[in-house]
């Protein structure tokens, strides 16, 4: 990529995004929480896991006093070595394991007790790393499938998503199965995108993927933050992913080991010797 693809990010155009509304037709069930309600510092970053402990089940605590954050309209990348808890501290910023110690919350609101089909409610996209996609349906039926929540008119956002993915367009009758990797990829993002939302969480969206693809997933992943929304992406190619990140995480071992811009993360010697093959 070149470096003119990640200049002057900022919220440009909030087309792709909406204003977080309650989800329709009635009060969604929340988990059963012993976390009293927090109310972030008006000059916290939208979403923020503000020290987290926690894990799976019963099991032992995976994440330990870690803290993530984002901010509107930026891209923040966690990082680490395998086994860090990367995958573990964005599915507990979205709800999908217990958060026993700290808190999550989305612009000012405490929403550590909320499921995550509240979450998505509320504004926030997830896409897994595996299985993000429905492999017998059109590329169409899986971005009408990412709207599932919406009430209104559909059409302008499937628009708004092959003109982000111009693939899309050209196979949107086609089983979304018989597509390349990086094209299933794609489809993932597209039908989160179709929720309209402020925040889009991504899971090694790159894994797998040719470094061609990687780069070209990475612009248009730059290309959906510059129009505010928020994007917290979990990846292994840790130089590149940081390259493209306003702010960077280094986990090990469930906690922080280095937070910074991503500039300085990737000219830190220790980050560099440790963490990017120098």
């Amino acid at each position: 990529m070149s470096n003119d693809s990640y200049s002057g990010r900022g919220n440009k155009d909030a087309s792709l995004g909406k204003n977080p509304t309650k989800a329709v037709g009635g009060t969604i069930e929340t988990q059963k929480t012993k976390h009293a309600p927090t109310k972030g510092a008006p000059d916290e970053p939208y979403l923020i896991g503000d020290a987290m402990s926690g894990g799976y089940g019963q099991g032992p605590d995976i994440l330990h006093d870690c803290t993530i954050a984002v901010n509107k309209g930026e891209i923040a990348v966690i990082v680490g070595p395998n086994g860090a808890g990367k995958s573990t501290a964005m599915k507990a910023v979205f709800g999908m394991l217990n958060v026993r110690q700290g808190a999550v919350r989305l612009n000012g609101e405490d929403i550590t007790s909320l499921t995550p089909q509240a979450r998505v409610a509320k504004g926030m996209a997830f896409v897994p790393q595996t299985s993000n996609i429905f492999t017998s349906m059109t590329v169409e039926e899986n971005l009408e499938m990412g709207a599932f929540l919406r009430r209104d008119d559909i059409q302008k956002t499937i628009q708004q998503v092959y003109e982000l993915f111009p693939i899309l367009g050209d196979k949107r009758l086609q089983p979304a199965g018989e597509l390349s990797g990086g094209q299933r990829q794609q489809v993932a993002v597209g039908r989160a995108l179709m929720t309209q939302p402020q925040v889009l969480m991504l899971d090694e969206p790159t894994a797998g993927v040719s470094p061609i693809v990687m780069d070209e997933l990475f612009d248009r992943i730059i290309e959906v933050a510059r129009t505010g929304i928020s994007i917290l992406m979990v990846e292994q190619n840790a130089r590149q992913a940081l390259e493209i990140a306003d702010k960077g995480y280094v986990l090990v071992q469930g906690a922080n080991r280095f937070t910074d811009t991503g500039q300085a993360l990737l000219h830190d010697p220790e980050v560099r010797k440790s963490f990017l093959g120098g």
